[in-house]
């Protein structure tokens, strides 16, 4: 078990109780997972794009996390995916998208965070500035979520540092909706409101034909991510992003993942398309898009419905929509993406989202005032 002393005035000693035996491995070994950014796959995407990785080990007690069995002194194994992503030539940030899975109860999530981060700073390259966590786990708050300064009084309460800081920004989705593919067709399809069911069988009835394509399609795909992308004012990432995602392969790791990109047409037309994804028993909806053109024929329900049937015979268990506003609020830049999705059913799983340990306060001060000035949802481009 490590000490590590913290170069503060009152100069505290970490006696680490909840996390132990951190320790290094190779990416091909990143445990299997639904989480499709925690896998082996996902790193050798960012591996491709220029972004390095580390993988990393621990042993978390069982009785401070939810969902493992309670049983004194007793350890759960788990692992860690960090990206390494610079800032400049003389900085870099890790940044941990979705990790770690395995999640503190509520009253410990800040000591839990400080633990961890205090453990893997010896692990970090010296010239980091600070550690972002993409939090999967469930929010600490319903749909009114405090301002940043309370959310950060509620977290940081049993720590000894008080170094926690909400993220200005969400780099993944914050919110997302998840289907249970365990029902049958007919439940999922009793399961969504009226206009979605319509949508779909008007396009149905309409000719719009779904295939499943290859990189040979890329062209396809990016013309119509563009006429989006323009539409509806969001980050346009470059063409050899996606090509990355379809074309990486991972199967010889621990946690490989299948992509499939299926395109929506009528009459040889392109009208949609869309990135799935599937990792262990989870299926996802990673990038969308749709033509200008002809929008009266529905083409992204059709799309959407395939989707989760080809998920279903994959063997998945749960098909998640990936990201819409938090709540209904029309003001918001993905309610388009809210009323769309949510029209499909399925239950509505907000998160933490980004925060932050800092480790260099004065660069992290600095970076935190340049990121207001960037393009805030996926605007980094790390999902």
């Amino acid at each position: 078990m490590h000490f590590i002393m913290a170069m503060f005035v009152s100069e505290p000693i970490f006696c680490f109780i909840m996390i132990r035996d951190l320790s290094d491995k190779s990416i091909d070994y990143v445990y299997k997972t639904p989480v499709l950014q925690q896998t082996a796959y996902w790193s050798k995407v960012k591996s491709r794009l220029g972004i390095e990785s580390l993988a990393l080990n621990f042993k978390v007690r069982s009785n401070s996390v939810v969902n493992i069995p309670d049983y004194e002194n007793t350890y759960h194994d788990s692992d860690l995916l960090i990206l390494l992503q610079r800032v400049d030539s003389n900085s870099c940030i890790a940044y941990i998208p979705y990790g770690p899975e395995v999640e503190p109860t509520d009253e410990l999530t800040g000591p839990f965070l400080e633990e961890l981060s205090e453990q893997l700073r010896s692990y970090l390259p010296a010239n980091c500035i600070f550690i972002r966590y993409d939090l999967l786990w469930k929010s600490l708050w319903d749909e009114d979520t405090p301002e940043s300064h309370l959310q950060e009084l509620r977290v940081n309460i049993g720590t000894n540092l008080w170094n926690l800081r909400k993220a200005r920004t969400n780099i993944l989705p914050s919110s997302t909706i998840l289907l249970n593919l365990r029902n049958d067709s007919s439940t999922l399809l009793s399961g969504m409101k009226p206009k979605t069911r319509y949508n779909i069988n008007l396009s149905e009835r309409r000719g719009v034909d779904i295939r499943s394509a290859g990189i040979e399609s890329i062209e396809i795909w990016y013309e119509l991510y563009k006429e989006t992308a323009v539409r509806n004012s969001f980050y346009l990432h470059s063409i050899e992003y996606f090509e990355a995602i379809l074309s990486v392969k991972a199967n010889d790791t621990a946690s490989p993942a299948y992509v499939t990109l299926l395109i929506a047409e009528h009459e040889g037309t392109p009208l949609a398309a869309m990135f799935l994804v599937v990792s262990g028993n989870r299926a996802t909806y990673l990038y969308g898009a749709s033509s200008n053109i002809m929008r009266s024929l529905m083409a992204p329900y059709a799309l959407q419905w395939y989707a989760i049937n080809y998920s279903k015979k994959m063997g998945c268990t749960e098909y998640d929509l990936f990201g819409i506003s938090p709540t209904d609020n029309t003001s918001h830049p993905l309610h388009g993406l809210y009323r769309f999705k949510n029209g499909f059913g399925g239950e509505i799983y907000r998160t933490l989202g980004c925060w932050d340990y800092p480790i260099n306060n004065e660069l992290y001060e600095y970076y935190t005032v340049m990121e207001m000035q960037m393009q805030g949802f996926h605007g980094s481009g790390s999902v």
